[in-house]
């Protein structure tokens, strides 16, 4: 996504929000199934649906993150500096060097 007021790009779906807020979701609609057509083994909770309510809640968090992720989305410099390369840092270095 671009912004084109200001020339700024946004993460989009790359944002860890939305990969975050989807798997709450989907965990949350297994439990939420779970808890509608499942077992429900209230006597070891108590006589709570635990599947039930841990699932709901769950689809909130994710309906939160990822409007979150919608209303202040990530901007993405334009430009980003290369660090200088360190002979003393560990890790690969890049090709031509």
């Amino acid at each position: 996504m671009a912004n084109t007021d200001q020339g700024q790009h946004t993460a989009g779906a790359f944002d860890i929000r939305n990969f975050i807020g989807a798997l709450l979701g989907l965990f949350g609609i297994i439990l939420l199934l779970m808890g509608l057509f499942g077992d429900t083994e209230e006597a070891k909770t108590g006589g709570v649906n635990a599947n039930l309510w841990a699932g709901i809640a769950l689809i909130i968090v994710s309906v939160i993150f990822l409007t979150w992720a919608r209303l202040r989305p990530t901007i993405v410099p334009p430009h980003v500096e290369t660090p200088e390369i360190d002979p003393t840092r560990p890790g690969p270095t890049p090709k031509g060097h």
